[in-house]
Order: structure tokens, then C-alpha cells, then sequence
């Protein structure tokens, strides 16, 4: 991603007061959710770049407390390691966000 779609996303973020990530946990949420009933009834599955995309957009929280609750994608070790990675990553964004705006 380039710094200013990261501009833009952050200031949807922080312009929104919380709806952003509201829609977007959500959004993620019901992905998880279609992508495991899916692999239940071997029909075809979410693609793991989308679960990723999601995740960076602002859902990882969301996505990650859902995959741990549903026992989802718990023994890939790019999900259990990369989600959390993603989670610290944001944080860190929105800290030096408000550090240095």
C-alpha cells in the first residue's frame, strides 16, 4: 500500500468515530464465519489473500478473537503468527498517528 491510501484509510478511521472498524469487524467477521462453513460443507473457500486484506484493513482483531472462538485456520501457522503481527502493526500505526499528528 502506498503512504497515502494509508492516509486516507487512517483518516476514515479517525473521521468515522469507530463506525469504520464497527463495519469493517463486522465485515470480517462474517467472512470467517462463511469461509469455515464452507470448508465444512467442501464447497468453494474465501481466499486467504481476501482474509488477509481484510485483516490489514482493519479487522484483524475481529478476525482473529472469531478464527480462535470457531476453531478456524487455528493450525496455520501464517494466521495464528501473521494476524497478531498484523494487530501489533496497527497499534503501533495508530499510536505514532496520534504521537505525530
Amino acid at each position: 500500500m502506498s503512504l497515502g491510501i494509508l492516509t486516507i484509510l487512517a483518516n476514515l478511521v479517525i473521521s468515522s468515530g469507530g463506525y469504520y472498524l464497527a463495519l469493517i469487524s463486522l465485515i470480517a467477521i462474517c467472512v470467517t464465519v462463511f469461509d469455515k462453513l464452507s470448508a465444512k460443507a467442501h464447497r468453494r473457500r474465501v481466499p486467504e489473500a481476501t482474509l488477509f486484506l481484510l485483516a490489514l484493513i482493519g479487522g484483524s482483531a475481529a478476525m482473529y478473537i472469531t478464527m480462535l472462538l470457531i476453531r478456524h485456520k487455528t493450525r496455520h501457522f501464517k494466521f495464528m503468527v501473521g494476524l497478531p503481527l498484523i494487530i501489533l502493526i496497527q497499534i503501533a500505526m495508530i499510536f505514532c498517528l496520534f504521537l505525530f499528528a
